[in-house]
C-alpha cells in the first residue's frame, strides 16, 4: 500500500528558543497504484452474459406487459450489479431504493417546474442529495429523475414498473455467485 502523501518540507528553518534547526526532508512516497487489478477476461465474460441476460429479461417482461421495462438508467444499474457487486452502490436497498426515490423525486421536480431541462437537471441534484441523506445512493438513479421530469410518463405505470425491473435486476443478481462462480457474493447486505 502506498504510503500516505505529507505537507510539503518545510522551505525556511524553524526556529525552537533562540537555536536554528535545519528544514525536515518530506518522507519519499510511491505514485499511486491502479485502485484494482483488471478482471480475468472470463469474470468479464460471465459478468457481461448476466447483464445482457438481466436486461433481455427486462426486455421480454416489457413486450409481455406491453410496458417498455429498459430504461437507460437500468442499464448502468445492471452494469454495476454484474461487473461490481460488492459495490455499496450496487447492493438491493440502494438500486430499488435509490430508483424509486429519484423517480418520485423527477415527479415532484415536474409538478414545480415543469417538463424542462432545467426542470431535469434540478431533479436529478435533488435526487442525488436526498439519496445520500437516506443512505440509498445509487449513481444511475439520478437520471431516472431525469428521464421522469423529460419524459413525463404517468406515476400509476411507472412507478410499479420500475419496481418490478429494480426487483428482476436484484433476482437476476443473485445468479452469478450461485451458478457463475463469481468470487464475490451478492448481495452483500440487504
Amino acid at each position: 500500500m502506498p504510503a500516505p502523501l505529507s505537507a510539503p518540507p518545510a522551505t525556511e528553518p524553524s526556529v525552537t528558543e533562540g537555536t536554528t534547526e535545519p528544514p525536515t526532508a518530506a518522507p519519499t512516497t510511491t505514485a499511486p497504484t491502479a485502485a484494482t487489478p483488471r478482471p480475468h477476461p472470463l469474470h468479464a465474460l460471465r459478468a457481461a452474459v448476466f447483464a445482457i441476460g438481466a436486461l433481455l429479461l427486462l426486455v421480454g417482461v416489457g413486450v409481455l406487459l406491453d410496458q417498455p421495462l429498459l430504461i437507460p438508467p437500468l442499464a448502468a444499474s445492471a452494469a454495476l450489479v454484474h461487473g461490481a457487486p460488492g459495490l455499496p452502490i450496487s447492493q438491493p436497498r440502494n438500486l430499488i431504493g435509490g430508483q424509486l426515490l429519484s423517480a418520485v423525486i423527477g415527479f415532484a421536480t415536474r409538478a414545480v417546474t415543469g417538463s424542462t431541462a432545467w426542470g431535469a437537471a434540478i431533479a436529478a441534484g435533488l435526487a442525488l442529495g436526498a439519496m445520500m441523506l437516506t443512505h440509498l445512493s445509487h449513481s444511475p438513479a439520478a437520471a431516472t429523475a431525469v428521464i421522469v421530469v423529460l419524459q413525463a410518463p404517468h406515476p400509476l405505470p411507472f412507478l410499479p414498473l420500475l419496481a418490478l425491473a429494480t426487483g428482476l435486476l436484484v433476482v437476476i443478481g443473485l445468479l452469478p455467485g450461485r451458478i457463475g462462480g463469481h468470487p464475490v457474493r451478492y448481495p452483500l447486505s440487504w
